[in-house]
């Protein structure tokens, strides 16, 4: 679709990495470090980088889950930024930093090199090892110690251009979403957290691609706070698809689908902690849904569309995240460039939009909760930086936190 193009920053950011259009083509629709020596990028609010790898004290789950660990976080703690290498601009790898938090400071600590686009970034729980996907023509899925920074191996994933990936609860099986094909890879982890080839590879052959879209284009795939279930959303084809994972033999079992309005564009889900109730960010008619879910059959229902608080101009909604407590969901909007807090009312069932405060960038594609949700850090694409902050635990209100850290094309912010 030309609308693809013009309605969809995701699809544009896809075929960007394939090389179809220019960077400077059309509105982009995930944060990053560069220089010639791998060093990361500065700001006001950073010190000078320095060669040696943040360590990593206790489990983390992926950015911006609910079940992220709720550690105590006392002084410098990691914080991994993706980004596009193949864009111009962009970094030369995954940035290395830390962040301290309480005040929110970023300090750089240089580059993990020789990692192509590395879009999208996850943890093993164990904190040992982390995880990269490889947006190009021939996706790939990465692993890095961490202790090291050693690149431990990279797999195909089996697609073009995967987007997202996240590592199953029990730390054996990595899961990835192929955007420019559609479907869903599932990756064995050794014991020493690398990867072994692909188990398993679904693609997304129905129902029919929804308005204005040529084909599927899976955007995320996360499993369910219970671990019973992998659900795997696709933009493309307006469904979050729900699997079983077989844990012995890494296979994928569809058990159900959800369909939203056709034209949604849905882009990405997250779950409220008590696991009864899910929030869909759609991408393409600038809306959110509240979704029941239920834990023995995975099914999940969809609500009707809710406002993202941005008005009548154009917005591309990126990614809800909420606080471990449950109480408050924030929202990306890139074009309205703003993140709108939503107060979480019975028991999940509902959001009620709160307000909307400028995220002090353009287009944020990616946000992320510190482990103890005191801190929400948001991946400014356009502007190369990612900005922080602090979340007042009573009320939700956002509160910036100094300037925001320079990071070449930031497309995503990981922090433990």
């Amino acid at each position: 679709m030309t609308s693809e193009a013009g309605r969809e920053p995701g699809a544009w950011s896809r075929r960007r990495v394939l090389g179809v259009l220019a960077a400077t083509a059309v509105p982009a629709s995930l944060a990053g470090c560069s220089g010639s020596g791998g060093t990361t990028g500065s700001s006001p609010s950073s010190s000078s980088p320095s060669s040696s790898a943040p360590s990593v004290s206790a489990p983390a789950a992926e950015a911006g889950s609910p079940s992220a660990s709720r550690t105590p976080t006392t002084g410098p703690r990691p914080l991994f930024l993706g980004t596009y290498t193949s864009a111009e601009g962009g970094g030369a790898g995954v940035g290395v930093a830390v962040y301290d938090a309480r005040s929110g400071r970023i300090t750089g600590r240089g580059t993990i090199a020789g990692v192509g686009d590395p879009s999208y970034l996850a943890v093993h729980p164990d904190g040992r090892t982390l995880y990269t996907v490889n947006e190009r023509p021939e996706g790939g899925v990465t692993a890095v110690r961490i202790s090291d920074r050693k690149v431990l191996s990279t797999r195909s994933s089996g697609g073009e251009a995967p987007c997202h990936l996240s590592v199953h609860p029990g730390g054996r099986w990595l899961l990835s979403a192929n955007y420019g094909t559609g479907g869903v890879a599932v990756h064995p982890i050794e014991p020493s957290g690398a990867l072994g080839e692909r188990t398993d590879l679904v693609v997304h052959g129905s129902p029919a691609p929804g308005p204005g879209q040529r084909g599927p284009h899976a955007h995320q795939v996360v499993t369910s706070p219970d671990g019973g279930h992998v659900l795997a959303v696709d933009l493309g084809t307006d469904t979050v698809y729900t699997y079983r994972l077989d844990e012995r033999r890494g296979t994928l079992s569809e058990v159900s689908r959800a369909r939203t309005r056709p034209g949604a564009g849905p882009r990405h889900l997250t779950f409220h902690p008590g696991g009864r109730y899910a929030y869909l960010a759609n991408e393409v008619d600038d809306t959110v849904v509240v979704c029941a879910y239920d834990p023995d059959s995975g099914r999940l229902t969809p609500g009707g569309p809710r406002s993202t608080g941005t008005g009548s101009g154009t917005n591309y909604p990126a990614q809800l995240v909420v606080t471990p407590n449950g109480a408050y969901a924030y929202l990306a909007n890139r074009g309205h460039d703003s993140l709108t807090r939503y107060a979480v009312e019975a028991g999940g069932a509902r959001l009620r939009l709160v307000d909307t405060v400028p995220v002090g960038g353009e287009f944020p594609r990616q946000i992320a909760l510190s482990p103890d949700g005191g801190l929400l850090f948001a991946a400014l694409q356009r502007s190369g930086a990612v900005s922080v902050f602090r979340v007042d635990p009573d009320s939700g209100e956002l509160r910036r936190a100094g300037e925001p850290f320079a990071s070449p094309v930031a497309v995503c912010a990981l922090p433990l």
